[in-house]
């Protein structure tokens, strides 16, 4: 196991800096500014980015499982939903497998926004890592991964399905 001084020792960084933290936080806050510049105007910002993306990369049975599942409080969600079927990007449909519940289902419009959404998040992200190599950003991500566990409605599988581009090849899928 590497220690913080061996780290500190190897990259020439003074002793006593908290590397991981200021390293962390410079990112977080590159990521957010960009992303936000990114997404722009679209209703309810990342937040909306994130739902619709979940909307399209998965199968929630209901509007609450989604609120569920990308931990959003329902009444907020109910707010959130409303905005995005008013912007033609999603609609309410019944769910087949139990008629009670409401289903929240990307139109075209919205798999389009999501897609071009998705590529400007793409770029936002070369941007900030610009430093890295493919290699060194493939390990990054991974490594993030693997210390947060995964990300609920994990968008790049929804942008993986609206852009026609396996995620880990950076192939059109099948």
């Amino acid at each position: 196991m590497t220690t913080r001084t061996e780290t500190q020792a190897e990259t020439g960084q003074a002793a006593g800096v908290d590397d991981l933290g200021w390293g962390l936080g410079a990112l977080l806050r590159g990521y957010r500014r960009r992303v936000t510049d990114a997404i722009g105007d679209f209703p309810h910002g990342a937040r909306g980015y994130q739902t619709m993306c979940a909307v399209v990369g998965g199968d929630h049975p209901s509007q609450l499982a989604l609120a569920r599942d990308l931990g959003i409080d329902k009444t907020v969600m109910t707010y959130l939903v409303d905005d995005l079927v008013e912007a033609g990007l999603v609609e309410r449909r019944p769910n087949p497998a139990d008629r009670r519940q409401r289903q929240v289902v990307a139109t075209e419009r919205g798999a389009r926004a999501v897609a071009e959404l998705c590529r400007r998040v793409d770029a936002a992200e070369d941007d900030l890592l610009g430093r890295l190599d493919g290699d060194e950003r493939a390990t990054l991500r991974r490594l993030l991964s693997k210390a947060t566990g995964p990300a609920p409605g994990h968008t790049a599988e929804a942008c993986a399905l609206v852009t026609g581009e396996s995620e880990e090849a950076g192939r059109p899928t099948e």
